[in-house]
């Protein structure tokens, strides 16, 4: 039975923004659940359970592994996570691709750069600088390389006024290409050991989360998401093309210097604290586009809590898979990711309907 045209007209269309809000709910109460897993998760066996009732066989050692240990790591991991996936829907939004993700901007290369430049020059800095920074070395040097990149570029792409998305992304792949070279250098400089803790911080790790290195990188993401937040209509009306969006009233520039600071800090922050972690920001926003809609409103924020989300239960994993060891983050996150990511170019090329 078919329905007529009056019949049609007749039948709401299915209210996606309503949708996209309801989704707030229950990705933060998926949040929820998966800190309280993560939180009760490990190869020690201790748990909040244990400790509230008093089972637990050494309250003092419950305590350090829970409140010293587990916690910082899960802020850490929903920080970070956050951070990954509202940069990748920021992008996609600046550059209207679903395929484009917070590395496009030079984040990434910039953040490896000097990361791997402090962790193989390092011993060259004064000792009385090395005692100084200490653990904070490597993260520092990320952080400002990120940042150095994005400034590089972002005054590359700019001018009169204006920045070209199109030549940013030229100028990006340019600057990703030098950064792997200068990179491929120290790293054929390095010794041994270097070498070895080059690795683990490229594949990416949470286990090094400190309540102190949570102090240092959660002040910028935080700023950095509550900015994010803000530019919704304005990612929406690039949708439409730069022309159409002023002629809306959108302040362009302003939206594009904003969301371009906003990927740098965030996504600086975060590689600079956790190391190289991929797929969140693709994937993420894009599964979101499609179950929700496209308005950018509520997608930074589903963003956010499903990358947080997402990423605290690959840690879970890693974790667990190998216990008592662990897994580097990254490689779970791109066996998870990398099928998705595929899916999505299949689909864009017409090959799959799903």
């Amino acid at each position: 039975m078919t329905l007529t045209q009056a019949e049609r007209i007749e039948v709401p269309p299915r209210d996606r923004r309503a949708t996209a809000r309801q989704a707030h709910l229950w990705l933060g109460l998926l949040l929820i659940a998966i800190c309280a897993i993560s939180l009760e998760s490990g190869a020690s066996g201790v748990s909040l359970l244990g400790l509230v009732t008093g089972s637990a066989e050494d309250d003092t050692l419950a305590r350090i592994i829970l409140w010293e240990v587990r916690l910082p790591r899960i802020a850490m991991g929903a920080l970070v996570g956050a951070a990954l996936a509202v940069s990748g829907a920021v992008m996609q939004g600046l550059f209207r691709n679903p395929l484009a993700d917070p590395g496009i901007v030079g984040v990434s290369a910039g953040a490896g750069l000097g990361a791997i430049t402090a962790i193989v020059l390092g011993g060259l800095l004064p000792p009385a600088l090395q005692s100084l920074i200490g653990i904070y070395t490597v993260p520092l040097a990320a952080f400002f390389g990120g940042w150095g990149s994005v400034l590089l570029l972002y005054g590359v792409a700019t001018r009169g006024g204006r920045t070209s998305v199109a030549t940013m992304l030229l100028a990006g792949i340019a600057l990703g290409a030098l950064s792997g070279a200068v990179s491929g250098l120290l790293v054929y400089a390095a010794d041994d050991q270097q070498l070895r803790d080059l690795t683990f911080w490229g594949l990416g790790s949470l286990a090094g989360a400190t309540w102190a290195k949570l102090a240092t990188a959660a002040p910028i993401i935080a700023l950095a998401l509550i900015a994010a937040t803000t530019l919704g209509r304005g990612l929406n009306g690039l949708a439409l093309g730069e022309a159409t969006a002023l002629h809306l009233g959108i302040p362009v520039q302003r939206t594009k210097t904003l969301a371009i600071l906003t990927v740098a800090g965030a996504t600086g922050a975060a590689v600079a604290v956790s190391g190289g972690i991929g797929f969140v920001g693709i994937v993420v926003p894009h599964l979101l586009r499609l179950a929700t809609g496209p308005d950018h409103g509520p997608l930074l924020i589903n963003s956010a809590l499903l990358g947080a989300s997402l990423l605290l239960g690959a840690d879970i994993l890693s974790r667990l898979i190998i216990a008592p060891a662990e897994l580097p983050i990254g490689i779970v996150t791109a066996v998870l990711g990398a099928p998705v990511f595929l899916w999505i170019l299949l689909r864009r090329r017409g090959l799959v309907d799903l």
